[in-house]
This record gives structure tokens, C-alpha cells and sequence, in this order.
């Protein structure tokens, strides 16, 4: 943990449509991130998603997102996941996957241990769907995210490889 940081009392809740201004702003928080590793790839100032998309996200049934709140209710981390499902597939063995689309905590408390949180009711959450394992990308250049992952017990799984032309 930071030092110099309070401790928090942290509750993991569902994500609602009241939290969308600090979902938004911790959405510019990891685009920076991005932009900053890969300029090439990444717009300044952009985010993944909008207002209305955020409220359909909220409002998706194959989702699970989740926000850590703070002692004010207020959301200070979040973490959105997608479910998939492998049945009868040509080449892949029948399977569900909990896929975190993307995982971020704010700035003013990040390595005070709530992403550890976020990520933990993840993984109880997705045994509780019956899944096989969870999966997520990090882009390369985000070494603070990879290292995090890393030490959570997450291993790579595959690459994704780019020639710039």
C-alpha cells in the first residue's frame, strides 16, 4: 500500500447508472495509460466508452461489473466482465470464461489493495457461474497492470503479435 494513503472501507457492489461520472472519469485514467504506451494506436483524451454505451453495459445481461464504493457510496474502482461459453464448438473443448474487459482503480487510491478486491470477487463470481478460468488482454507497455496480474497468479495464455507497416 501507498504510503500515506487512509485505509478504506471498500464495499464491491454491482455497478448502477449513478456511478457513471467516476465510471467515465476512471475510463480516462486507463485511456491515458494507453495513449501513453501506444500513441501510435491510442487518441489523446478519448475513453472506451461513452455515457450511453456505459448505461447499455449496465444494463447487459451476459456483463458482471462491479465497483468497489467507498464509506460515501462513491465508486473508486471497477472492474467490467463478460461471460463466454464454448459449446459444441469444431475445436475448443465446452467451457465458460469469465472474461474481464477491463479492470481500473482511481488514481487517488490505486495500490491501497482494491483492485486485489475487485479482482477476488471476480473470481468468486465466476466460480459461482461454473467457469473453467478467467481471462484478460494487457496491452503491452502497461508493465504496472502486467506486473499487478502477474502477482494476482494470472499466466499468459496466448499473444497477440503486430508488424507496423
Amino acid at each position: 500500500m501507498k504510503e500515506g494513503i487512509k485505509l478504506l472501507k471498500i464495499t464491491v457492489r454491482k455497478a448502477l447508472e449513478r456511478d457513471i461520472p467516476e465510471l467515465i472519469s476512471m475510463l480516462m485514467q486507463v485511456a491515458k495509460v494507453h495513449h501513453d504506451a501506444r500513441p501510435d494506436i491510442f487518441k489523446t483524451g478519448s475513453k472506451k466508452y461513452d455515457e450511453q454505451e456505459l448505461r447499455t453495459l449496465l444494463a447487459d445481461e451476459l456483463t458482471a461489473n462491479f465497483v468497489a464504493a467507498d464509506e460515501s457510496d462513491t465508486a473508486v474502482g471497477y472492474i467490467f466482465c463478460m461471460l463466454h461459453e464454448y459449446k459444441n464448438h469444431f475445436l475448443m473443448r465446452d467451457c465458460k470464461t469469465l472474461y474481464i474487459d477491463d479492470l481500473c482503480i482511481d488514481n487517488t487510491v490505486r495500490s491501497s489493495g482494491i483492485g486485489r478486491i475487485l479482482y477476488s470477487h471476480a473470481c468468486a463470481f465466476a466460480k459461482l457461474q461454473g467457469c473453467y478460468n478467467i481471462t484478460l488482454n494487457v496491452w503491452a507497455g502497461n508493465d504496472n497492470a502486467l506486473k499487478f496480474y502477474e502477482h494476482l497468479g494470472l499466466f499468459e495464455q496466448k499473444r497477440t503479435m503486430e508488424m507496423i507497416l
